[in-house]
């Protein structure tokens, strides 16, 4: 099997990239990571030396990739499968990046803020931090939840890289910066997604983890 993702189960921007795996039925082997574990962190860090998940290793092409971004379109470069996850069509190409980078940096980014913070130390907490990644959220969400009056998906008609990052965002943002009656759209739309066999199958697989995932 040419394919290794190094992941661990809990990590949201890991499940934007098992969601186009199993979306197309790619096959792939994982290695679990644990940054806690200098045995387990001492490869992966040699690997990338960044440290941060997901990382796919292509053995046939001798390629190391990170960032889950550039993972989906190398995956949709060399291992195409019957969802394309970035439209051929131009137009529709920029607005699916647009909203991936979107979803990643106002509302993913600023929920790993919030979770980081609850596993400080108390003395060693950031208040005004969070607070402002909880307004950058909300921010995020009211923009999000009039995009959706006009479409089904994030970024058009179509399954893409952007509901990838979707996915993974809402639901650990709504455990930090729970969705309200103005989110309605927002709420339904992840629903959906949790319904879709993809992303259905990646929280199965995370449930057992869940009990690590930081509160208030």
């Amino acid at each position: 099997m040419s394919l290794t993702l190094h992941y661990h189960p809990l990590s949201s921007f890991c499940w934007k990239v098992l969601i186009p795996l199993y979306e197309n039925g790619t096959p792939f082997k994982t290695v679990l990571v644990n940054l806690g574990d200098p045995a387990s962190r001492a490869p992966f860090v040699a690997l990338w030396p960044m440290g941060k998940f997901p990382v796919l290793q292509d053995q046939a092409r001798g390629e190391t990739v990170p960032e889950s971004s550039a993972i989906i379109d190398y995956l949709d470069c060399y291992y195409a499968g019957a969802v394309h996850f970035t439209p051929a069509d131009s137009e529709l190409a920029r607005r699916t990046r647009l909203w991936d980078r979107f979803l990643d940096l106002h509302i993913h980014l600023p929920m790993q803020k919030i979770t980081g913070d609850r596993n400080r130390p108390a003395d060693q907490r950031d208040p005004l931090g969070v607070a402002q990644a909880r307004q950058q959220i909300s921010d995020a969400y009211r923009i999000f939840e009039r995009e959706l009056a006009t479409r089904d998906f994030a970024a058009g008609d179509a399954f893409s890289l952007a509901d990838c990052a979707a996915a993974p965002a809402l639901y650990y943002g709504n455990k930090v910066v729970p969705f309200g009656a103005a989110e309605s759209r927002i709420a339904a739309y992840l629903a959906r997604l949790e319904a879709r066999p993809s992303f259905a199958r990646v929280l199965e697989e995370a449930a057992p983890y869940f009990h690590l995932f930081p509160s208030e």
